[in-house]
């Protein structure tokens, strides 16, 4: 298949060709031309406005629940979601039934994933099914393609089975990815606990659970030397651990989710369920000093957290109802309307490189006689995320009707044009 892109603004910057206006032919996958004007032929032309190019984003957190719970999401399902959302790459979580806890299970989502627009990546389980208690085999899962390891949304209570796990990944140079939430501090609260959670009359989850395990885990990468990547880190004072832990050259790292960007515990009010989350909406101190650590570097990686559920779990009580979004199509949006100063050199650190780096995969450019693996984008187009543009199997979304600044256009990859309709 021959695409050509007319007048792309290409934004990479270890790419020769950062921040020029180029045409950009690709033939068979491969990057053939880039050139300030391409005079031939292509099976597909696109020239958009404000149109830009970028090596294919990475999403580092998300839960397809393929196998077992197909009727929230499926490998295919999620894949579309993922390429309308702009990423060539999507992490998967191991919380499935059974769990990916061996490498059978690691070869089955690679294997589907050929057939897919995007490249999945299974993130091996750290214990068996994912209860914390016993060690699973992660070197065979490595070798069969594991890219990390990670109890997913079941953060690893013990801090002596995680001390262990830390020592054997070690070895085979492996991440253990982990969501900091000491579970014996409130197990029970639906939201951040404070003023809005008294009056609201709902048990809330206090700050420190986070930030206790976040303290507790950076003394076990000072123990064994390994390599910890810290998800979802929603509050002040937990940043503030990590950065002081990265200060020391510790091989610490964090991502945070676009939604913690966003919105606060304030935005609880209507007891809206798809804004329960884990962790909660913490309050707007927080939110401002996680905007803080994105534009100063603190934070790595913008990790959707793409959670799907079905309706029975979210149309329901607030107390009842289970935790997460869907945001692998709106995660950019969010993120860019969030932070209106987010640079472009930015936006590709924490949906790309960035990642790239912490988990050892191949550092993709948009250069000639290259592997085309692009995400197409728009920093500045206004769009609005309607259901009828959700290709995810779940519809728990709060950004329905939402107007955005910043727009995902879709993705090449494996030879293969993805356009997004929004």
């Amino acid at each position: 298949m021959n695409i050509l892109l007319r007048q792309a603004i290409i934004i990479d910057p270890s790419s020769p060709f950062h921040q020029q206006k180029a045409d950009i032919f690709i033939s068979n996958g491969i990057i053939i031309s880039i050139n300030a004007k391409y005079d031939g032929t292509a099976d597909k032309i696109i020239e958009l406005p404000d149109l830009c190019v970028s090596p294919g984003w990475i999403d580092i957190f998300a839960d397809f629940c393929d196998p077992g719970y197909e009727f929230k999401e499926t490998l295919e399902t999620g894949a579309n979601a993922a390429a309308a959302g702009g990423y060539t790459d999507v992490f998967i979580l191991p919380h499935t039934l059974p769990a990916l806890q061996n490498k059978s299970l690691c070869e089955y989502v690679i294997q589907k994933s050929k057939l897919l627009p995007v490249h999945l990546h299974p993130i091996g389980a750290v214990t068996k099914n994912t209860e914390g208690k016993e060690l699973t085999e992660m070197y065979d899962m490595e070798h069969t393609g594991a890219v990390a390891f990670s109890d997913g949304m079941n953060s690893i209570q013990s801090a002596g089975v995680l001390l262990k796990a830390l020592q054997y990944v070690k070895a085979i140079d492996k991440t253990i990815i982990q969501i900091p939430d000491d579970k014996t501090i409130n197990a029970h609260g639906l939201m951040n606990e404070g003023l809005i959670s008294t009056g609201l009359g709902l048990p809330g989850k206090p700050a420190i659970a986070e930030e206790v395990m976040i303290a507790r885990d950076i003394e076990l990468v000072k123990y064994t030397g390994s390599k910890l990547h810290f998800t979802g880190v929603s509050t002040g004072k937990g940043i503030d651990l990590i950065r002081s832990a990265k200060a020391e050259g510790l091989a610490v790292s964090c991502s945070v989710t676009p939604y913690h960007l966003i919105f606060t515990d304030d935005d609880l009010d209507q007891y809206d369920t798809n804004l329960k989350l884990t962790p909660p909406l913490r309050t707007v101190a927080d939110r401002e000093a996680l905007k803080m650590a994105v534009l100063d570097g603190t934070v790595y990686c913008i990790a959707t957290h793409h959670t799907p559920q079905d309706t029975d779990n979210k149309v329901i009580e607030f107390e009842y109802a289970k935790g997460g979004i869907i945001g692998l199509q709106t995660s950019f949006a969010v993120a860019k309307t969030a932070l209106p100063g987010l640079t472009e050199e930015r936006v590709i650190e924490l949906f790309c490189t960035n990642a790239a780096k912490i988990f050892g995969l191949p550092q993709r450019r948009v250069e000639e006689n290259t592997v085309a693996s692009l995400t197409l984008f728009s920093m500045n187009a206004a769009w609005t995320f309607e259901k009828a543009n959700n290709l995810s199997r779940s519809g728990n979304s709060p950004f329905f009707g939402a107007t955005f600044t910043g727009k995902p256009l879709g993705i090449i990859n494996k030879d293969k044009l993805f356009l997004n309709q929004l």
